[in-house]
């Protein structure tokens, strides 16, 4: 259809024309994502024809099918000026039945198809236009998703993918404005709210106060209610970025281990297909992440049962499932820093916090050491794939790995350095200043001897720079004279010098604080400490 035939159409106000060309136009460009730049202008026309025309008492149909039009013309970034008013995005919203009212009495129920196309709307102006979302947090629009939430917890008039829509809109919302963000955190509970939402989506029932009801093996989650439990997981991700750095009182702290609950059974529940289960389970160790560290004993709290993981006489099927998660995601190998980092750093801080977590990791992860004929990053089990996560390209992907083993080892740098290899632990020990030995700043419990008879049998013959037993290579200078050694002595000199004045390399050394520092600082620190006890002495003297 022609835009100017369109717009002079809609000028016309005529119900049943407009709705006939308003079909026609949606079915022709029902799948148009790139729009002709020249017919910009006409395209803005028509979306602030349309918006007065919605302004109208109109049929069901005819507002559906302008709403289609509004869905499709406002995929375009630069014709959404007529969809990102003060006026229009109004419009929409009570359309969508999520308009903010001071006080909201008994309303009509809405067309569903109407109300999923108005929230559809919403999404794609929201997410497109800066001006649309200022005006949303103008209009309180995220006041009135949570009204509308507050009055109607379970499914929607609209149905399913009407709730969805709300979600999704909410997700937008709470990810691109930081001031709405925290007005659904705070002034609005929003973590309370979207828990009691999340678990209605569920349809969980409690064994016990911090204990959901869940079976290993029970049907899987349909996908739409998989879809709804992943937008709230965002939601709630995005609401609770900070709340690990920050202390929690005693009512704040039941919440999260309430909500803690609910995201031990999301782990050990299912999708209607691998890819969405992992999609899911991703979803549920993002926000695991940001609760506060001692809410997660809840993960280890259910009773053992038959078919559970055991360890130490705790439950430890959380813990597995996300084991078995990071090793699907290692052998994946993409996009490792957004789909690995957190998973590591939930299973690290949890082994940090937590004692039995740590030894049953430790024992999965960091079994007795028998293999020393092998580069600790040569093989399939999962020390080697993390060890060779060590030395990887991101440097957050790197520090990551090698803080979780380096937990595991109780943070002791022997320990590691066995485990690792000291070319692959270098990195995190010179960045703690462990380059000299010690241990970390954590607190354990004293030192077990773990060592095996076929490691305490190689020890004396492990390189510790590569980990593994290597044969010994011939002396090089053997049948050289002394002149012939001194020559080539002098000749390395002399090629380290030219490299460090050239600045291709700087010589470091490990300075007194146990960092490397540039050679020249770290001679000057050294010669300071010796002129310190020769001064003391000499006051002795």
């Amino acid at each position: 259809m022609e835009l100017d035939m369109l717009i002079d159409i809609l000028r016309t106000g005529d119900q049943e024309v407009v709705q006939n060309a308003l079909l026609e136009f949606n079915k022709e460009y029902a799948q148009c994502f790139f729009f002709n730049a020249e017919e910009r202008e006409r395209r803005k026309k028509i979306g602030e024809l349309l918006i007065e025309f919605l302004e109208q008492d109109l049929q069901p149909s005819c507002q559906l099918a302008s709403l289609e039009t509004v869905r499709i013309l406002s995929r375009d970034k630069h014709a959404l000026a007529p969809f990102a008013s003060r006026e229009s995005m109004c419009a929409l919203a009570r359309l969508a039945g999520i308009e903010y009212v001071e006080e909201r009495g008994p309303r009509e129920v809405p067309d569903g198809e109407v109300v999923s196309e108005a929230l559809k709307c919403l999404c794609n102006t929201v997410y497109n236009s800066v001006a649309a979302q200022e005006v949303a947090g103008e209009i309180r629009l995220i006041h009135g998703l949570v009204q509308h939430l507050k009055v109607d917890s379970g499914a929607t008039a609209g149905g399913r993918d009407t709730r969805f829509y709300e979600l999704r809109l909410m997700f937008l919302l709470t990810a691109l404005r930081i001031d709405v963000r925290r007005q659904l955190s705070r002034e609005l509970h929003g973590v309370a709210l979207l828990t009691d939402t999340l678990e209605a989506t569920l349809d969980l029932r409690w064994l016990d106060v911090y204990e959901v009801a869940t079976v290993r093996d029970g049907p899987p989650l349909r996908r739409e209610e998989t879809d709804r439990a992943m937008e709230i997981l965002k939601i709630l991700f995005n609401v609770t970025f900070d709340t690990s750095r920050r202390q929690v009182d005693e009512e704040d702290a039941a919440l999260y281990r309430h909500l803690a609950a609910i995201l031990r059974h999301c782990l050990l529940t299912d999708s209607d297909s691998k890819e969405r289960t992992q999609e899911f389970h991703g979803h549920t160790v993002n926000l695991l992440v940001n609760l506060p560290l001692i809410c997660l004993d809840v993960l280890l709290t259910p009773k053992v049962e038959p078919g559970s993981v055991e360890y130490m006489g705790m439950n430890m099927d959380t813990v597995e499932i996300l084991l078995d998660f990071m090793d699907k995601r290692l052998d994946r190998g993409l996009k490792l820093r957004e789909t690995l980092t957190p998973v590591l750093n939930l299973l690290t801080e949890s082994s940090r916090y937590h004692r039995e977590t740590r030894k049953f990791l430790r024992a999965r992860v960091l079994p007795p050491l028998r293999d020393v004929k092998n580069r600790p990053e040569v093989g399939e089990a999962l020390r080697n794939k993390l060890v060779r996560l060590m030395t990887h390209v991101n440097t957050d992907v790197k520090h990551c790995a090698a803080e979780f083993l380096f937990v595991l080892c109780k943070e002791n740098v022997s320990r590691f350095v066995k485990y690792t290899g000291y070319g692959n632990a270098a990195g995190l020990l010179a960045a703690r200043g462990l380059l000299g030995g010690g241990r970390g700043e954590g607190k354990y419990s004293e030192e077990e001897d773990t060592d095996t008879e076929e490691y305490k049998e190689a020890k004396p013959n492990i390189n510790p720079v590569t980990g593994r037993v290597e044969e010994k290579l011939p002396n090089p200078m053997e049948g050289m004279t002394d002149e012939q050694k001194e020559y080539e002595a002098m000749k390395l000199v002399s090629m380290f010098d030219k490299l460090s004045r050239e600045q291709i390399i700087q010589p470091m050394g490990v300075g007194c604080d146990g960092k490397l520092t540039p050679l020249d600082e770290t001679v000057q620190q050294m010669a300071e400490q010796i002129s310190l006890h020769s001064d003391s002495d000499m006051e002795l003297d």
